[in-house]
C-alpha cells in the first residue's frame, strides 16, 4: 500500500501552487499542508476562509497511470468520495453529499471545498493536484460566504486535526489509487450519484450564461463530469461546470 508523504508548512500563499512548483521531482502521493494559508483559492475563484490551526488546508499530488484526459472526472469522484468516507466515520445521523461538482456538504452546509487542477500531456494526466479545505475546529466565519460548518459543531467536540489529515491522506491516495485503472469506475460513478446533494426532487437553479431562474431536478452526470437536469416542464438541461448555479 502506498503512503502519503507529508510535508508541513508554517504559512504559504496558496498550497496547489506551492505544490504545483513541486510537482515534476515529488512522489506520487505528497501532500503540502499548511497552518496558515493567505491566498487560498477555491472554485470560480473564489478565496477559502480557513482560520490558522482549526482546519485542514491541504493539496496532495497525484500521477496516476491509466487517466486519459478525457476521464479526468474520475479524480474528482475518487476526491470527493474519500471525503465523504471520511466525514461518514466523525459526523453521524447527517446527510453528507457531494454538491457537484465536488464541494462537500453536511445537510445544507458546506463543510469541505475541492480544486482539482490537472496537468495533460499526451492525452492522459500526467499529473494531478487535488487541494482541500476542510473546517474541523473553526467555530465562526467572518466571510461572506453563504453556509460554512465545521466538523465540530456536529459533533460537539475538538478533533485532533493532525489525526484526521494522517487519516484523510491516507484515504485520498487509497481511493485514487483504487480507480486508477479502468476497472471499477462504474462503481466509484454509482457511488459518486448516489451521493450527490439535491439528488431527489426540484430545487432553484440560476442559467449563468442567460441569468434564467428556473426549477429542476437532477437526472444524471455523465462520466465526463457533464450535470443533467430536468426542468418543472420536462426540458432537458445540460450543463458543464461554471455553467449552472445551484441556490442556496
Amino acid at each position: 500500500m502506498t503512503t502519503p508523504h507529508i510535508i508541513r508548512l508554517d504559512s504559504c500563499t496558496s498550497t496547489n501552487s506551492t505544490l504545483a512548483a513541486m510537482a515534476r521531482t515529488e512522489p506520487h502521493g505528497t501532500v503540502v499542508t499548511v497552518d496558515n494559508q493567505t491566498a487560498g483559492r477555491g472554485q470560480r475563484g473564489n478565496t477559502w476562509e480557513s482560520e490558522p490551526g482549526k482546519n485542514i488546508t491541504m493539496s496532495m499530488l497525484l500521477k496516476p497511470q491509466h487517466i486519459e484526459a478525457s476521464d479526468q472526472f474520475v479524480i474528482s469522484e475518487a476526491v470527493s468520495m474519500a471525503l465523504v468516507d471520511l466525514l461518514n466515520e466523525h459526523i453521524t445521523n447527517h446527510d453528507i453529499a457531494v454538491k457537484w461538482p465536488n464541494d462537500i456538504y453536511v445537510d445544507n452546509k458546506k463543510i469541505c471545498g475541492i480544486l482539482i487542477e490537472n496537468s495533460v500531456c499526451a492525452g492522459r494526466i500526467e499529473h494531478s493536484i487535488a487541494g482541500i479545505g476542510l473546517n474541523i475546529n473553526q467555530m465562526r466565519f467572518i466571510s461572506d460566504a453563504p453556509n460554512p460548518i465545521s466538523m465540530i459543531h456536529f459533533s460537539g467536540r475538538e478533533h485532533d486535526v493532525d489525526e484526521i489529515l494522517a487519516q484523510l491522506s491516507q484515504k485520498l491516495l487509497d481511493y485514487c489509487d483504487r480507480y486508477d485503472a479502468p476497472s471499477g469506475r462504474e462503481d466509484l460513478h454509482a457511488l459518486y450519484i448516489k451521493h450527490l446533494w439535491r439528488r431527489d426532487g426540484f430545487f432553484p437553479y440560476i442559467d449563468a450564461t442567460s441569468g434564467e431562474a428556473f426549477e429542476a431536478c437532477i437526472t444524471d452526470v455523465e462520466t465526463n463530469g457533464l450535470l443533467h437536469l430536468t426542468d418543472i416542464f420536462g426540458h432537458e438541461r445540460i450543463y458543464a461546470f461554471k455553467e449552472v448555479v445551484a441556490v442556496l
